[in-house]
């Protein structure tokens, strides 16, 4: 098997590739290359035993894409964005990249399809942002599409066309419908929903956070092991066994911010908890008062997707995969 990732310089490329490389196969099938790009070049993972090419590439400019399914990859896993708080800041960047850079990759495999049958598996990294509110209790697969963001509205006209391209034949897509991933590991990015793993990250490596929302606020979430594995799994899917409704709500868990904190004095202790600093911001505020806070998600469940059942497994995840910690 052949593997493109595009988008693979950030948190989830980076960890993918590295899973993908160490593990040589992808269910019952080898892994024979890795392409992995970005805008930025990605690092190949460390002792990779496959062949493994990177280059820096931006797939929202045209001719791009077709150069990069030249060599007929069976695996496309497209995670390239931007987040949601620059996306929302620069509607012209966000439009150009979310939106027109996905249409230039499906268009690129559709036209492909039509020169030689070529028809690989793509896999394309949605999100929950495509909900808005007002909500049920539990919002399931089915519920309408009505994001209240401009990176959701991007994602969800993606997960449309993504459905029609696999309904016509050109290839056979699956959107992952992302929760919010926490805790994520380095510096603080432009999102708006970072500051849920920054009052966890920080405070674990003694540093200050600042919480610019009430603890009251309820949220979706899944740790970056539990997205690695859920597009792992979407690979190795019966494309028959999804059906039509291509685009899935991925298992996580529904907790509160208070919660998080709650977690977090367990795990690292009292003192951490004193590096937490309120500090309101009406621009986050308002953003999240829009977002999702829990899923029916046996859709997914029942496809054999997992993820995490507590924040305190959450945080455990991260102590083992970045610190080399148990707790």
């Amino acid at each position: 098997m052949k593997v493109l990732i595009i988008g693979a310089a950030g948190m989830i490329g980076r960890k993918l590739a590295a899973q993908m490389a160490a593990d040589g196969r992808i269910g019952d099938e080898a892994v024979e290359a890795l392409h992995l790009v970005d805008v930025v070049e990605p690092e190949a993972p460390a002792g990779a035993g496959i062949a493994v090419r990177t280059e820096a590439a931006d797939v929202s400019v045209s001719g791009t894409a077709a150069r990069l399914i030249e060599g007929r990859p069976d695996l496309v896993v497209h995670l390239a964005a931007i987040v949601s708080g620059e996306a929302e800041a620069d509607f012209e960047k966000g439009y150009r990249i979310n939106l027109d850079g996905t249409r230039d990759l499906f268009e690129a495999i559709r036209i492909a399809n039509g020169q030689d049958g070529y028809r690989p598996r793509v896999l394309f990294a949605s999100s929950i942002a495509v909900f808005g509110a007002p909500f049920p209790a539990r919002i399931p697969d089915e519920f309408h599409l009505t994001p209240l963001t401009s990176y959701g509205t991007q994602k969800a006209i993606a997960e449309l066309l993504l459905a029609d391209y696999t309904r016509r034949g050109f290839f056979d897509g699956i959107g992952i419908r992302l929760p919010t991933i926490c805790i994520r590991p380095g510096r603080p990015n432009k999102a708006a929903s970072g500051f849920f793993s920054n009052i966890l990250r920080e405070p674990i490596n003694g540093q200050e956070a600042v919480l610019p929302v009430s603890e009251d606020v309820r949220h979706w979430f899944a740790s970056p092991r539990a997205a690695v594995g859920f597009f792992l799994h979407a690979a190795t899917l019966d494309g028959d066994a999804i059906g039509p409704r291509r685009n899935l709500s991925m298992p996580g868990l529904s907790a509160t911010v208070g919660e998080e904190i709650e977690a977090l004095g367990r795990i690292a202790g009292r003192e951490a908890l004193r590096l937490i600093r309120r500090e309101s911001d009406a621009t986050i505020a308002r953003i999240v008062s829009g977002w999702a806070t829990d899923f029916d998600a046996s859709r997914a469940a029942g496809l054999g997707f997992r993820a995490e059942t507590s924040f305190d497994e959450i945080i455990r995840v991260y102590l083992e995969d970045e610190m080399g910690r148990t707790a």
